[in-house]
């Protein structure tokens, strides 16, 4: 637990010393997180963070018409954040820096073995649960910094928490919502600061599975690790960026197009 909770530290601290900089129009700014701003994304690891604390969500209705809603768990996490939407973004940022101290005082307190649901659905460890937390804050550093024109700490101690749980849905992503058939493969080479290959095969079974190297894959896929990280994100469409392919480019582009793997 000490270390994904080290990293969600670093993470949400650097998101702050980037919100503090910010000017006032910036919070209004969009992000690739769709349907929100900069200081939507600010107020959503506020509610977030708080919900953890225990707090209970406000009661406060949604307004008809947000197309970004999508699902329940979307509805869930949209009334934190509508609830801010006419807070300046200064007192978000006041309210982050709170709900953060606030969280590290209660952290030592929490039992890392202690069952808690995951934003997967699964049951994990707290210790695991604070990885889920680390992605979570990363990818939204991220997006705020995208937003803004400030990147900065893609190298950070929860990139590989990222990475790690990323790296879960690919064979996912390669057997059934990309359809590779049996006997196809796939290698996936990314660069920069998470840099990592794996090489994903679908078995006579129909199922994919991380493979060892492969001699001639179906397809290859290279990108660096930004890129790969808004596409499992769901941030980004792949006619927004750049990827080097090899081999079947039909299946390249089935992969790239069903590369988001987050809720």
């Amino acid at each position: 637990m000490a270390r994904n909770t080290a990293a969600w530290e670093q993470t949400v601290r650097s998101t702050i010393a980037l919100a503090r900089d910010l000017a006032p129009a910036e919070h209004d700014l969009p992000t690739d997180c769709p349907g929100w701003t900069v200081k939507d994304v600010l107020a959503h690891i506020v509610s977030v963070e708080r919900m953890l604390l225990g707090e209970p969500l406000p009661d406060h209705p949604l307004p008809e018409g947000l197309a970004h809603v999508r699902n329940d768990f979307g509805r869930l996490m949209e009334i934190g954040v509508d609830v801010r939407r006419s807070v300046p973004g200064e007192k978000v940022v006041a309210e982050l820096d709170e709900v953060f101290h606030l969280r590290l005082d209660t952290l030592p307190t929490i039992d890392p073995a202690a069952p808690t649901p995951a934003p997967t659905g699964e049951m994990v460890p707290y210790g695991m649960f604070m990885a889920f937390r680390a992605m979570d804050c990363y990818v939204h550093e991220q997006d705020i910094r995208r937003a803004t024109g400030r990147p900065g700490n893609l190298d950070a101690p929860a990139a590989p928490c990222a990475r790690a749980l990323l790296l879960r849905g690919l064979p996912y992503v390669v057997g059934k919502k990309a359809a590779a058939l049996p006997g196809q493969s796939v290698t996936l080479e990314v660069t920069g600061p998470a840099a990592f290959t794996v090489h994903i095969e679908v078995g006579p079974d129909g199922r994919a599975r991380v493979t060892d190297p492969l001699p001639a894959p179906t397809t290859t896929l290279t990108m660096d690790w930004e890129t790969y990280l808004v596409l499992s994100a769901g941030r980004r469409t792949p006619d927004t960026v750049t990827t080097a392919i090899t081999g079947d480019p039909d299946l390249a582009t089935r992969l790239l197009t069903a590369m988001a793997v987050t809720p």
